[in-house]
């Protein structure tokens, strides 16, 4: 899980997963072979207790005395179902662990409870495996040992030694016009562009300076605080872009404003938001529990339940900075919603100048195009109505007075009404006025009380 030189010069996006290819092998004690070999990737370490961990084997045994193990299992982030990652979890756990522990691992939707005398957690929330904002981490907890499971990797999850990280090196950063093969000036590393872009998305530093538990409370809070930090990494890289498309939105003209409402950006980008705020919603609900729970147990930390209790409150702040963000995104819809309406007011007003220019040319194309024959009144062959255009006009004449009666009397009825009230309130305020007025004048001259 930790950043060495070979792992820079891969090309590739700046992703976290495809910045990891080291894999240790690990020896198999049991009989029978796995089903799935190399599906997932298994990483074991003990840890005695005093700021040392060594590499182990698979064997999910438990440490002793103050000596303690932790097995950390990576599920491929893939289009696989869940039955089938839970196959894989049977595959890698089973023996010792039973149905049920691997059930409680492994299914969907916050949990906190004992199973099978072990303290069980996870935060997996629904959705295919291979979604961006689809996060699962479980982990079964006893004195002397920890099971975890997580859905790809997990920055900074892992540990390695000062010497393996990039940040113990000095860089030479790649440029964007260096040509292949060409000899660098300077010495040392390169690193890639995207690497350095992966990194500064984060807000906290590789596996190298992270400090080794002493016990197992410690590996707890290392592992919830990992969880945190990674939703935290996806809420910057969501900031970052929407940086990065105001700024666009802000230089771009009708063409990327159109392309974006076209390709629904932004209510994509609501809808990942909302997953993460799920997300975040499963770890309030979950860590506070693990911190009673854990507060309970002789060998968790007090200083670890506080640990525990600052964590939870960055994913309260992490939760508001999501809903700002959402609010961001809002915003920028309804500037595009705006806009589009404008566009489509502008065509319709063009259109209307069109209509305006064609209107005479309609009028009088229609009435000289009239075919009076057989319409009542017009009998042409008849001298005392030989005039039938006459009449027709007459007749659209009238029609067109009774159609703007019909418009125009509820318009005057609703104003004489409202004259007529108005009229109303000003003679009853009137003399009410007159009357108050006479009975306060009337009491101070016979020197009484005012009669309320």
């Amino acid at each position: 899980m930790e950043l060495t030189r070979e792992e820079l010069n891969i090309d590739g996006e700046g992703d976290g997963e495809e910045m990891e290819r080291e894999h240790i092998p690990l020896k198999e004690r049991r009989l029978y072979r796995t089903h799935f070999p190399g599906a997932v990737r298994q990483r074991a370490y003990i840890f005695d207790g005093e700021g040392n961990y060594y590499n182990k084997e698979w064997d999910l045994v438990e440490g002793r005395d103050k000596e303690f193990c932790w097995y950390h299992v990576e599920l491929p982030k893939g289009n696989q179902r869940l039955s089938q990652s839970a196959q894989y979890l049977i595959d890698v756990l089973c023996p010792p662990l039973k149905l049920q522990d691997i059930l409680s691992l492994v299914s969907n939707g916050p949990f906190c409870g004992h199973v099978d005398g072990a303290l069980v957690f996870r935060v997996n929330s629904p959705g295919p495996a291979s979604g961006k904002f689809t996060f699962r981490i479980a982990a079964r907890v006893t004195e002397n040992s920890v099971i975890t499971v997580s859905l790809g990797r997990v920055p900074r999850l892992g540990f390695s030694p000062m010497g393996q990280s990039l940040l113990s090196e000095v860089p030479s950063v790649e440029s964007p016009n260096h040509v292949r093969g060409e000899q660098k000036e300077k010495d040392g590393i390169v690193i890639r562009e995207h690497v350095l872009e992966f990194l500064l998305t984060m807000n906290h530093s590789e596996e190298a300076d992270n400090p080794v538990p002493k016990s197992v409370s410690n590996l707890v809070v290392h592992i919830i605080d990992t969880h945190v930090d990674h939703i935290q990494d996806i809420v910057t890289k969501l900031e970052i872009e929407l940086d990065a498309v105001e700024f666009e939105l802000d230089r771009g003209g009708f063409a990327l404003k159109k392309q974006m409402l076209d390709d629904r950006r932004f209510p994509k980008m609501h809808l990942d938001l909302q997953r993460l705020l799920q997300v975040i919603a499963h770890g309030e609900q979950v860590f506070p529990r693990v911190k009673e729970k854990c507060a309970s147990k002789n060998w968790f930390a007090n200083e670890d339940v506080s640990s525990l209790e600052e964590l939870i409150g960055r994913l309260r702040r992490l939760k508001e900075n999501v809903g700002f963000i959402a609010n961001r995104v809002t915003a920028i819809q309804a500037g595009l919603d705006s806009w589009q309406a404008e566009q489509i007011n502008r065509k319709l007003y063009y259109l209307s100048f069109l209509s305006i220019i064609f209107l005479p040319l309609s009028i009088i194309t229609g009435v000289f195009g009239m075919n009076v024959g057989g319409v009542p009144w017009t009998g042409q062959r008849d001298p005392k109505l030989k005039n039938g255009f006459r009449n027709v006009m007459l007749l659209c004449v009238v029609m067109l007075f009774v159609v703007l009666l019909c418009f125009i009397v509820p318009a005057f009825y609703t104003r004489i009404t409202a004259w007529q009230r108005k009229r109303a309130l000003r003679r009853n305020w009137s003399l009410n006025r007159k009357s108050f007025l006479r009975r306060t004048l009337g009491g101070e001259e016979r020197g009484g009380y005012l009669r309320l």
